[in-house]
């Protein structure tokens, strides 16, 4: 193995999310940052990649020129893959540039703002070969591989009732009218797509059902709420769920709940057996039986399966959380491009893929149809 070289599309200057990337891709010493295009302002790209102190040749005033030029260096210095942290507008053309020089991809949530964006780049992804990766980072973590084995080992029986929630209250003033940019482009349709808080967080809960319990939602009907003065996209909602063998769920999210903050949480009920699992306390999963006591796993912790020990970096007791589950993705994105790079065949280990990234736009798209035609239910 070497180190796999990524460049980067935006995470400027002030920006959290490319932050938590670059942190991310680091932790496992796999991954080193070799260029970027940080910026729709060329002075402030190059600023950026000066504070991160990168070579200046390799600071870019745009994606296409980043793109253009990596692909003319040698294939011992280009970049192996690039990371996209911009605006959710800004997913699709950089995602498909990419692909089409010969570059892998990973890219934030949601993928594109249209099922035809997220159509194509699929199709492109699998015309290439080339890999994508879709930082659904809330399934990095080991208790969220030990709910998914568990459901797919058949612990929990057939599963019956689902219920998720994705809880926030940082909106519930008008943010946005202040400088906080985090807030002005998530409630422009322009820049979030149809969705607002349906796309930025009900996309990670949609994908953290399917992903424990690896069912598809069928039907869905949705009521969304738009309680922020002036607000066009939803900023709160209540989703039914019809799952496609036969188990029902609800769905909440918000980002005008007061006095909540991340408060991401599933529950998932089956014939035997039911897990119930919180990202504000991440290294606990609640297993709940029929005929037995509450049994509580911990990373690293006893009677874990193999997905949740490979997963676990640290002694049992010792906190893991956010970035190291967003450090997952990466790690299993940097293990499956080595292995390619090395012309080694390998089905692709745990990460949400371009697939996933369809769904979500369709989750998208289907909760925003079904909240217009009075929460009709909607195939998805």
């Amino acid at each position: 193995m070497r180190k796999i070289r990524m460049g980067m599309i935006g995470g400027g200057i002030g920006s959290f999310i490319g932050d938590v990337h670059r942190k991310a891709a680091s932790i496992d010493g796999i991954i080193e940052l070799v260029c970027g295009a940080f910026s729709s302002s060329s002075e402030k790209s190059k600023q950026s990649g000066k504070a991160l102190l990168l070579p200046e040749e390799r600071c870019y005033a745009s994606y296409e020129e980043m793109i253009r030029k990596e692909k003319e260096l040698p294939e011992d210095q280009r970049m192996d893959f690039v990371a996209i942290v911009t605006p959710n507008h800004m997913h699709f053309e950089p995602a498909k540039m990419a692909l089409e020089n010969g570059f892998h991809v990973v890219c934030d949530k949601p993928m594109t703002l249209t099922i035809t964006e997220a159509e194509e780049l699929e199709k492109i992804v699998h015309e290439t070969g080339l890999l994508f990766a879709l930082t659904h980072n809330y399934t990095g973590h080991p208790m969220v591989k030990q709910a998914k084995a568990m459901v797919k080992n058949g612990d929990l029986g057939g599963i019956r009732k689902i219920q998720v929630q994705y809880l926030q209250g940082w909106m519930a003033t008008q943010v946005e009218k202040t400088d906080n940019k985090q807030a002005s482009w998530r409630v422009d349709p322009k820049k979030s797509g149809v969705g607002g808080a349906l796309g930025d967080i009900g996309t990670h809960a949609e994908n953290l059902v399917e992903y424990i319990t690896n069912l598809k939602i069928a039907e869905l009907a949705a009521d969304l709420g738009r309680f922020g003065e002036g607000r066009v996209l939803d900023d709160d909602g209540n989703i039914l769920l019809r799952m496609e063998n036969g188990a029902k769920g609800t769905m909440s999210f918000s980002q005008i709940a007061v006095g909540e903050e991340n408060n991401l949480a599933i529950r998932v009920y089956g014939e035997k057996g039911s897990i119930e699992w919180h990202q504000e306390n991440p290294n606990q999963l609640i297993t709940r039986w029929i005929d037995q006591p509450k049994k509580v796993f911990t990373p690293n912790g006893n009677d874990l399966y193999p997905e949740a020990i490979k997963t676990s970096r640290i002694p049992a007791g010792h906190p893991e959380g956010y970035l190291e589950a967003f450090a997952t993705i990466y790690k299993n994105f940097a293990i499956h491009l080595n292995n390619v790079l090395a012309g080694k065949n390998i089905e692709q280990p745990d990460y949400p893929s371009v697939s996933d990234g369809v769904r979500g736009v369709r989750f998208i798209h289907a909760s925003v149809h079904s909240d217009k035609n009075n929460t009709a239910w909607t195939k998805l």
